[in-house]
Order: structure tokens, then C-alpha cells, then sequence
């Protein structure tokens, strides 16, 4: 059964990074993935561990009701990751119906490929920080969409944004789910972990930033807009827009912070705000107009292969999850490396294959926060804050960027800009692996 289940996935995973060589669209691909490792898994009947765990813990002898309870878990934590999406996507497009971005491309003066590529590459870092590397990479991949017309160029600029926002993310305690994770579980603390892994994190850029500085040449060309006196809003609505739009996404973390609710509980309400603002500021036009506006209109122009694909990925990752592949996958690292410097490298390396969040969750189950030991240096290591558990949130975090699916902010703009996985692999991953070998040699090396 788990021979089976693995195999299916591996086919998945190679007729998605195929995609356009087969014809056959990612989201089908991984919906199919998906939906037959779970059939598999109720099939065979799942795992008898768990299932006898299950037992001995007071729960009901039902196999199936069991297997299902497992698939609604999953399903629970899945549907908050795309309402989140789903979310901040619809908040982006309003923000672009009424041509919010215009807020910054206007500022934005230089049309110097390399100026362009540092300014978009340092402030999709901060962002990211600050909101999460998913929420920066719909915003930045939307903003160079309005500052460069050929589409080459802007894949070269998503990439380096699916760069920039996964090493942003990963020295924040809210910029990363995984980074997270670590935080809510007492791994980590919130100011150790941006002073412990904020420069590892920012080589992982400047690296690839710098080479590709050498890669691009010449100026941008803007994309000419066909302008509709009757389409456009006003400046006051544009602006308005686009800091309550704006806004609302740095609101999401402060909004989970304070009442404790999950992530896209935040996300909600700042779209159903947003909504409610956007209705009330175009009440008083005709029908026709109101409509170009509307955010029924947004939900429409949001992505949802890219969302229906996720969904694929992150069931079929359940499933390895639920089978226990995952927590052999790392006691395997654990047996065969021992380093654990090298465990996590691995881990990183292999989060740009598999979703990083069962990784790091496997890496948390099988590792505990241990008291500090005098004396013992490998103790010291899984502390509270210990060179472990940043050097995770470090490899976790950025190791993802080496695909363009191995994060969520690479699939958001592989779906946004159309990016194929072929591309990405010849053109982005050397660099981005670079800067990722170079930030743990920096972390490592230094003793950061």
C-alpha cells in the first residue's frame, strides 16, 4: 500500500513538472495525484499503528470512520490555507480594478533592469517579514505586472520575488508557516529568531541577486494601458483602496496575534472590510460601472487552477504524512548523516520537493526542546532557541525556493505569470540553490 501510494505521487510530481510537455494542466495532475493516494490509502484499510493507537486511546473500532476523521484532519488544515489564499488573492485584485498600484509604480521612476530588480527584490525581503511570503509574492508578482510588459523579463523578476519572499519569510516568527510553527511551539522566541537568522537569510538573496544583476541588461519596457475615462476610479477611491487593501494584509498577523484565531480568520476580515468599503464608495453609480469595480467581479479574476492545484499538492502530502513516510524520511537523515547541521540542509533540499510544513512538523515530533545541559554540546543544540531550531526556520524556510514548487509563494507566481517548472529549473534554480548553500555556509561557518 505505501509502495503504491508512493508511486502515484512520484508519477504526479513528474507530470506536473512535465506539464507542458504532456499538455495536461498541473491543477488536474495534482488534483488526480490527490485524490488517488487517499483512495489507496482507504482501500488497504490505512495504517494499522495508527488505527491500534487510535483504539488504545478510547477511540471507536471503525476502520473507515477512522480513515475519515484522519482525511477531515487534514482537510481542516488544508481549507485555512486556501481561504487564505483565496483572500488575499480577491484583496489584490480589487486593489488592481482600481488601479491601486499605481500608489507605487508611479514612485518608481527607474526603468534600469538591474535598479528595478534591487528595489523589487529588497522590498519583496521586508514585505515579506512583515506580512508573510505567500500574501508578498500575489502583491510584488501583481506590482511587476504593471512595471514591465515583456513577459521574459517579469519571469526573471518572479523568480527573484519567489527568492526574496521565502528568505523574507523565513527570519520572521510570522513570515513563514513554518517559521510559525517553531514560535507556537516553543522552539523558538520572536526576537532571537530574527537576530539568529536575518543575515543567513539575506545572503540567501544577495547571491542570486547579484549574479542575475550581471544576467540582465538594459531598460524596462511599461506596459501601455488603454485608459477608459469611465473605468477609472478617482484618486481619492485608488488611494483609499489601496491602503485599506494594503493595510488589511499587514493586519493579518496582528489579527491572529491578538484574538488568537487562525490566519485566515484575519485574511476574512480584511477582504469582507475591504468589500464593504469598495460597495459603499461606488453606491451611488450606475449598474455598468459599479460592476467593473465590484469585488464579485474580482473573485472571478482570481486564480483558482493555482488554488485547486495546492489543494492536490498538500492531499497528496497528507497522505505521505498519515503513512509514515515523512517520519522515516527523517529518522532515516537522522540515522544516516547524524550532523545535525546536515539534517537540515537535507531538510531544505527536500522542501523543495515536498511541502516544508509535514517536514518541519516530522523534525518537531522527532526532536524535543531539551533543558541546558552543562557540559553537553549536543543538548545545547535543541534548546530553547538553540542553533537547531533557527538553522530549521533558516533551511525550511528558503530551501523551497530551489523549486518553483516547493513553496507556496512559487506556486502563487508559477499560476499568477504562468511560469513553467522547466524555465524556473534552468534560469532560477542554480541561483537560488547558490544562495541557499551560501546562507548555510554563512550560518554554519560563523556560528550565527
Amino acid at each position: 500500500m505505501e509502495i503504491a501510494i508512493l508511486v502515484v505521487f512520484v508519477l504526479g510530481y513528474v507530470c506536473i513538472a512535465m506539464e507542458h510537455a504532456i499538455k495536461i494542466d498541473k491543477a488536474a495532475t495534482a488534483l488526480l495525484t490527490g485524490t488517488l493516494c487517499w483512495t489507496l490509502y482507504f482501500i488497504s484499510g490505512g495504517s494499522a499503528h495508527a488505527l491500534s493507537e487510535h483504539v488504545a486511546q478510547g477511540g471507536e473500532a471503525d476502520v473507515y470512520a477512522f480513515l475519515d476523521g484522519r482525511l477531515m484532519h487534514h482537510v481542516h488544515e488544508i481549507s485555512g490555507i486556501l481561504l487564505f489564499l483565496m483572500g488575499a488573492m480577491t484583496i489584490v485584485e480589487l486593489i488592481d480594478a482600481h488601479e491601486g498600484f499605481k500608489v507605487i509604480t508611479d514612485r518608481i521612476a527607474s526603468r534600469n533592469k538591474v535598479k528595478l530588480m534591487w528595489i523589487i527584490a529588497l522590498l519583496s525581503f521586508f514585505l515579506s517579514a512583515a506580512l508573510d511570503n505567500l500574501t508578498t509574492a500575489i502583491v510584488m508578482i501583481s506590482l511587476t505586472r504593471k512595471l514591465i510588459d515583456d513577459q521574459q523579463t517579469r519571469w526573471f523578476f518572479g523568480g527573484l520575488i519567489v527568492i526574496a519572499a521565502n528568505a523574507g519569510g523565513a527570519w520572521s516568527p510570522i513570515g513563514d508557516v513554518t517559521t510559525t510553527m517553531l514560535w507556537i511551539g516553543g522552539q523558538i522566541t520572536a526576537g532571537s529568531i530574527i537576530s539568529g537568522v536575518f543575515l543567513a537569510s539575506l545572503v540567501s538573496l544577495l547571491l542570486p541577486l547579484t549574479v542575475l544583476s550581471f544576467v540582465m541588461k538594459g531598460e524596462v519596457k511599461r506596459p501601455e494601458y488603454k485608459e477608459h475615462i469611465e473605468r477609472q476610479a478617482s484618486k481619492r477611491d485608488r488611494q483609499l483602496v489601496f491602503i485599506l487593501g494594503i493595510g488589511g494584509l499587514l493586519m493579518v498577523p496582528v489579527f491572529k496575534t491578538v484574538t488568537h484565531l487562525p490566519p485566515f480568520m484575519g485574511m476574512m476580515f480584511s477582504l469582507g472590510l475591504l468589500w464593504m468599503v469598495t460597495e459603499l464608495i461606488h453606491s451611488k453609480k450606475i449598474m455598468e460601472e459599479r460592476s467593473k469595480f465590484s469585488p464579485l467581479q474580482a473573485l472571478r479574476k482570481i486564480d483558482m487552477p493555482s488554488v485547486l492545484f495546492f489543494l492536490g499538492i498538500l492531499l497528496a502530502v497528507g497522505v505521505l504524512n498519515e503513512t509514515g513516510q515523512l517520519v522515516q524520511l527523517s529518522t532515516f537523515l537522522k540515522d544516516s548523516l547524524g550532523n545535525v547541521y546536515a539534517i537540515n540542509i537535507a531538510i531544505g533540499l527536500l522542501s523543495a520537493i515536498i511541502d516544508n510544513v509535514p517536514l518541519v512538523a516530522a523534525s518537531m515530533g522527532m526532536y524535543e526542546v531539551s533543558p541546558a545541559v552543562v557540559g553537553d554540546a549536543w543538548a545545547d543544540l535543541f534548546v530553547q532557541d538553540g542553533a537547531f531550531w533557527h538553522f530549521l526556520a533558516y533551511t525550511a524556510g528558503t530551501g523551497g525556493s530551489i523549486l518553483i514548487i516547493g513553496s507556496a509563494a512559487g506556486v502563487a507566481v508559477m499560476g499568477i505569470e504562468r511560469i513553467t517548472f522547466t524555465w524556473y529549473l534552468r534560469n532560477i534554480a542554480p541561483w537560488a540553490l547558490l544562495g541557499y548553500l551560501a546562507g548555510c555556509a554563512f550560518y554554519v561557518f560563523l556560528g550565527l
